[in-house]
């Protein structure tokens, strides 16, 4: 402290971390779609099987400051699945699976956020796929890079909780545990 102006310096100091931590503060608000990924692993025949949709919407509004107030929601476009065939892809727009025709849609939307830390936050949210809506809680990890959030997160989903699969799919051919990761990719505001 400079002991000519002990208050002006403690006032500098002060003002200086109040301005530091102002700064830290970001706040993303637009998912870019074209740069975000939404992809999926299970398990067939003991084989394990990648697959991707390609087409679905983000919102997000989301200030680091203030976690708890944050919102975010997906539509998934079912139809746009790629499980790395045609035939694949077909099967799983069926009744028996997605329903694509009744249930073109699966949206996620947050009820509540949380901090844990060190970027990383767990949402929790409403899932509805296939007209059948569960709680889910997903971890998640913001990095920010060159003023671009990149929100990573993973969950694994019971296909049994969604009736997906049904009928001669029921049995253990294909794993009951879907992994879903996702990278969704919002601009600094």
């Amino acid at each position: 402290m400079n002991p000519r102006f002990p208050h002006f310096t403690a006032w500098v100091v002060a003002l200086t971390f109040g301005v530091l931590s102002c700064a830290d503060a970001v706040e993303y608000t637009n998912v870019n779609a074209t740069a975000s990924t939404l992809s999926f692993t299970y398990n067939q025949f003991s084989s394990r099987v990648y697959g991707t949709f390609s087409k679905f919407e983000g919102t997000l509004e989301f200030d680091t400051a203030n976690p708890s107030a944050a919102h975010a929601a997906l539509t998934i476009q079912l139809d746009s699945i790629d499980a790395g065939s045609s035939d694949a892809n077909d099967e799983l727009k069926k009744p028996a699976w997605f329903d694509t025709a009744n249930s073109p849609v699966a949206t996620f939307e947050s009820t509540a956020v949380k901090s844990l830390g060190n970027n990383r936050y767990s949402i929790t949210g409403k899932l509805m796929l296939r007209g059948i809506t569960r709680v889910v809680e997903v971890p998640v990890q913001l990095k920010a890079e060159n003023a671009i959030g990149i929100f990573d997160g993973q969950l694994t989903l019971k296909r049994s909780d969604f009736k997906i699969g049904e009928g001669e799919w029921a049995d253990t051919v294909v794993s009951d545990d879907i992994n879903i990761r996702f990278r969704m990719v919002a601009p600094q505001q």
